[in-house]
């Protein structure tokens, strides 16, 4: 189903776009995203443990999909650098060990970004890869149901910073500035989650995210 929306999206882009190359320097184009956030949030290690967890306990974040705005401005035709906006929310479950258990409630994650772009003029498609630094920088975060009765009284996620890449295409609609944008970033980006009894550390375990994050929406070019 995905496959053939792409397809005609990028149909219905061919037949409308202008053949002729437009110069893009200097210009800034943005862009209204539906965006699905698609981490992982498996443990790689625990380094404290004191109620005593499953030998197997596995964990897993689930996705989400929420709007997003991406605002690029172009240095020459060919490079841009972009930069984007939105807060995505997850909770983190086990799923061996503590099977089901809500272990992360209604984490909300800032994934800070900026990539610097190359694109490819290949006429009526306009594809392009990027890569950049990013900054996951968690606002709200609650220790899950679960970890209640075991005496957790506060909760807290790291800051961390990491690298994303980025792929994608762009296709102008007509010769005013309008388009379909498509994107997928891949971040490379870690977390230390801690669980607090009182002011001691009960659990403290470190979590590999990595979301990919694909995107399809409307750009527009000024």
């Amino acid at each position: 189903m995905k496959t053939s929306l792409a397809a005609s999206l990028v149909a219905l882009a061919l037949i409308s776009s202008p053949a002729a190359a437009q110069d893009r320097a200097g210009t800034i184009q943005a862009k209204l995203f539906v965006t699905g956030v698609l981490p992982d949030g498996k443990i790689s290690r625990i380094d404290t443990d004191i109620v005593g967890l499953p030998a197997n306990t596995q964990t897993k974040a689930n996705d989400n999909i929420v709007p997003t705005v991406a605002i690029e401005y172009f240095l020459t035709n060919n490079f841009s650098v972009e930069t984007i906006c939105c807060m995505t929310q997850h909770d983190v479950d086990g799923t061996t060990g503590l099977p089901g258990a809500e272990l992360v409630s209604d984490a909300k994650l800032i994934p800070a970004t900026v990539t610097a772009k190359y694109h490819f003029d290949l006429g009526a498609v306009k594809p392009y890869v990027g890569a950049g630094p990013a900054y996951f920088l968690w606002v709200d975060d609650e220790p899950g149901a679960a970890t209640i009765p075991l005496g957790v009284t506060d909760f807290k996620l790291s800051d961390e910073f990491g690298l994303a890449l980025q792929a994608g295409f762009d296709v102008p609609l007509n010769d005013t500035g309008l388009g379909i944008s498509v994107d997928a970033k891949r971040y490379f980006i870690d977390t230390t989650a801690t669980w607090y009894a009182g002011d001691t550390v009960a659990i403290q375990t470190k979590h590999k995210l990595d979301p990919w994050v694909v995107s399809a929406g409307l750009s527009y070019r000024f």
